[in-house]
């Protein structure tokens, strides 16, 4: 359930996101070479995502610890990426600030869970 949450979720982020950058740079003085990066780093974000997703359900509907911990490790790579767009990104609004901070809390609560299961399957 978690899974299909983030999931779209995600999908609402990764369209406000790439909708504000493009904002962004319409309205502000955006550096070309910092719009590639924050762009780029944005479509990394969502591949990395839609395999998290992929091989946590993988993991979950086989009940495998190595789909799960593959995701687990996609997961806090995505964690990253959202600590980037939290504090990190050239220009920071208020809104970015609102999403990544949720979406940092769902790999919170999909990370842990991630762990519990893994520990239930092992035994």
């Amino acid at each position: 359930m978690l899974l299909c949450l983030s999931g779209t979720y995600f999908a609402l982020y990764f369209l406000a996101t790439l909708l504000m950058i493009v904002y962004k740079s319409q309205v502000f003085s955006y550096p070309q070479n910092h719009l590639v990066l924050d762009l780029t780093l944005l479509f990394l974000m969502g591949i990395l995502e839609a395999a998290q997703l992929y091989f946590g359900t993988k993991g979950n509907l086989t009940e495998a610890e190595a789909p799960l911990a593959t995701s687990l490790m996609l997961t806090v790579a995505g964690s990253l990426l959202s600590v980037y767009f939290l504090l990190w990104q050239t220009l920071v609004l208020w809104a970015d600030s609102i999403l990544s901070a949720t979406l940092l809390t769902f790999h919170g609560l999909e990370a842990v869970l991630q762990v519990v299961a893994i520990a239930a399957f092992i035994s």
